[in-house]
């Protein structure tokens, strides 16, 4: 299993919208970057990212996963740009957020970190336990 992080700036769809959605989830739509749109061909089923509210709270706020493999993004003819599926597994109890991710030194490395504006990227596992643990998620 591979780990990733998805932003999503909440007003447009939230942590509560994928939740919502129950089982069948949601396609991550309307990605146009090419890093972003790579990073989904490598998900696999299975794999669990980070569901990330961007702009005004800028934090983890929950973890959800991927239940279907990249495939055509339904919101464009262009055939460039893929997405992949994902549905809510839990909340953070306590969100993390941005600044507490620069403040800690195990993080300095995370894409989070050093590329903040890339809106789906890779987490090592370390960091994905310890982004857990700073949220209060039992491993």
């Amino acid at each position: 299993m591979r780990y990733w992080l998805m932003k999503s700036e909440p007003d447009t769809f939230s942590w509560d919208d994928l939740v919502a959605k129950g089982e069948a989830g949601e396609e991550w739509d309307g990605v146009r970057n090419y890093q972003a749109r790579n990073n989904m061909r490598e998900m696999a089923l299975g794999d669990r990212a980070f569901f990330y509210h961007s702009q005004s709270d800028k934090a983890v706020v929950g973890i959800c996963e991927v239940i279907a493999t990249a495939h055509p993004d339904s919101t464009t003819d262009d055939a460039r740009w893929e997405c992949v599926d994902v549905k809510a597994i839990a909340p953070l109890p306590r969100p993390v957020t941005l600044a507490q991710c620069k403040d800690d030194p195990r993080l300095s490395e995370m894409a989070l970190v050093r590329t903040s504006r890339l809106s789906v990227q890779p987490v090592r596992e370390t960091e994905w336990r310890i982004i857990c643990q700073m949220g209060g998620v039992d491993l």
